[in-house]
């Protein structure tokens, strides 16, 4: 089994703390893994603090 996140960063108001919300939207997702059986298929988007889409994430068969 293979784990994917994909996260994007971009310009704009988080670019003035882009590790500290990098920081805040992996604590997110992590808190959220518990819902998740973590088999292939499973997956979500990523939010930032903002509720923005900025990635997602996917579980794929290796």
């Amino acid at each position: 089994m293979k784990f994917v996140l994909e996260v994007t960063v971009d310009e704009g108001v988080v670019a003035q703390d882009r590790a500290g919300e990098l920081g805040r939207i992996l604590r997110y997702w992590g808190g959220n893994l518990r819902h998740y059986v973590l088999e292939p298929g499973d997956g979500a988007a990523v939010y930032d603090s903002a509720y923005q889409e900025v990635g997602a994430w996917r579980v794929v068969a290796s």
